[in-house]
């Protein structure tokens, strides 16, 4: 069966094969996940992300469902899958919305700086254009989260990545705020860009909080860190929030004062 346990011979032979997609999705997740490195791991993922057809319904793998896991994969092959930096930038521009993120996040996960110019370019507009609502469904017209993550994963803060990212900190969704806010206090450094998030780690919301507390650990914003640990959320989020700190960050506090306060939650 597609989904029970397997090992890295048997992920690698389900993406060989062509016949049945979702063995190819588990096989992609599966390798993903695992962090492989065998050496057919990343071409053989290549090679999936270029399957972007319509699939049959009855197979139980949605549209460029192998594609997206293929991309996820990729990402979290960093540094090996750079190769597949070009085929992510090809899959950062098609119809599909929700494969244009799994690329985008990809990129950022490889710090791919070939990947600035054109996602600046999906940007552009703002949120009355990237960030607008499509018409047919609640998506906006681009994954400006995904999008706006990876430009502070990449690291490139140039006064122009700046500038189109900025808007969306007024953006009206607070999870697009909160992706901006980051970014910037990744590219900037400026303790103004930790304000909205540390505000949003009150928001009504439980999403929303959990959106804040990874984002400031993403950035490694340390004088977040009693904030983080006093947020209404779960336990283990603020734990990786806080490991965030450790990794990311520098300066105040230091590691064990963030290491105690770990402690203080387990």
């Amino acid at each position: 069966m597609a989904g029970e346990p397997i090992n890295e011979a048997e992920a690698l032979g389900r993406l060989r094969q062509s016949e049945d997609p979702s063995m190819q999705y588990y096989g992609a997740w599966w390798l993903g996940r695992n962090r492989s490195q065998h050496p057919d791991a990343v071409p053989l993922l290549i090679e999936a992300l270029k399957q972007r057809r319509p699939r049959d319904p009855g197979a139980g793998v949605e549209e460029n469902a192998v594609a997206r896991n293929a991309a996820r994969a990729l990402g979290k092959l960093a540094p090996a899958a750079h190769a597949a930096v070009p085929e992510l930038l090809d899959a950062l521009a098609d119809p599909d919305d929700g494969l244009r993120e799994a690329a985008a996040r990809a990129l950022g996960d490889l710090r791919a700086r070939e990947a600035v110019a054109p996602i600046c370019t999906r940007l552009a507009g703002g949120p009355a254009v990237a960030g607008a609502r499509q018409t047919s469904c609640p998506r906006l017209v681009e994954p400006c989260e995904a999008l706006l993550e990876a430009l502070g994963e990449i690291g490139v803060a140039t006064p122009e990545v700046l500038a189109v990212i900025e808007p969306f900190s007024s953006h009206e969704w607070p999870l697009i705020r909160s992706a901006a806010a980051r970014a910037l206090l990744q590219l900037s450094g400026e303790a103004r860009w930790a304000e909205p998030l540390l505000a949003l780690l009150g928001d009504g919301q439980l999403h929303v909080r959990r959106a804040a507390l990874m984002d400031l650990g993403a950035a490694g914003w340390r004088p977040a860190a009693e904030a983080i640990s006093a947020t209404l959320a779960e336990n283990s989020l603020k734990l990786i929030a806080l490991r965030g700190l450790v990794e990311n960050g520098s300066g105040e506090p230091g590691e064990d004062a963030l290491l105690a306060a770990m402690d203080a939650l387990l």
